[in-house]
């Protein structure tokens, strides 16, 4: 009986864990007003950059930072964080409700 307490325990705090690491996450916002995903490294995000395998991580989906032939991935797009001289998007953090532009280059 205590190993079900305990894994129904742990099975709670892993949920509230991924819960809250979905919650706090900043996300990107391009200059065209085009949400670009969850900035953060979580890669079982469905929404997270760093999901190689979602809509926003993959190197091959065109609404992704990580793909160099896309608008918001090419180091050429001035809607591309990977472009110096570009807008870049917007990082909106939902801690502070603010954002700030997450491009050095500018």
């Amino acid at each position: 009986m205590k190993k079900i307490g305990l894994f129904l325990m742990m099975i709670t705090i892993f949920v509230f864990h991924v819960d809250m690491a979905e919650a706090v996450s900043p996300v990107l916002i391009a200059p065209d007003g085009k949400y670009l995903g969850n900035l953060n490294d979580n890669p079982y995000d469905p929404n997270s950059v760093a999901n190689p395998y979602g809509q926003y991580g993959s190197p091959y989906s065109p609404d992704s930072i990580n793909n160099p032939y896309g608008v918001y991935g090419s180091p050429y797009s001035p809607q591309s964080p990977n472009n110096p001289y570009g807008q870049g998007p917007s990082v909106i953090s939902p801690n502070t409700g603010g954002s700030f532009q997450n491009n050095p280059g500018k």
